[in-house]
């Protein structure tokens, strides 16, 4: 089971999965609440994809966010080129890689140096990462995401 609330496309497919589960009644209202919150979605990608459509964002993060983060920038129009753990197991590179476009870079335990390096090469617009790497990318001018807090 594979499902996440980031982005509009991955929030209705989670809650058609979740649903699934439940009796016609509770499907009924699931698409009626998309059917309400769809345009909402749709009038703040409308605003924001003109500035990003086409930008590149790396991210760097534990837990879930590397992979289920990746349609929402998408959505957006930007390009995911670079993703990776602090902390993974080989399942979840399994998983990333399937969610991740073609010849995106996926990394392991990166080192600040090594972080810096990958940025250099790969040139991204945002850099969605944890708190560590704040500062460092601030250096660099590059645009930060903390991914670790929900503010």
């Amino acid at each position: 089971w594979n499902s996440t609330f980031f982005g509009p496309s991955k929030i209705r497919e989670s809650l058609r999965k979740i649903a699934a589960l439940f009796d016609d009644t509770i499907k009924e209202n699931v698409e009626k609440v998309i059917a309400k919150y769809d345009p909402m979605m749709q009038a703040v990608i409308d605003e924001y994809r003109p500035r990003l459509d086409g930008k590149k964002v790396m991210l760097y993060v534990g837990g879930l966010r590397p992979r289920h983060t990746v349609s929402a920038y998408e959505e957006l129009g930007m390009d995911v080129v670079g993703s990776g753990y602090e902390f993974a197991h080989g399942d979840d590179y399994e998983r990333t890689s399937a969610e991740m476009p073609e010849a995106t870079v996926i990394y392991d335990d990166v080192s600040e140096y090594e972080l810096e390096e990958f940025v250099h090469k790969l040139r991204p617009d945002l850099v969605g990462s944890g708190i560590k790497e704040k500062y460092l990318l601030q250096k660099m001018g590059i645009p930060f995401r903390h991914m670790h807090s929900w503010d």
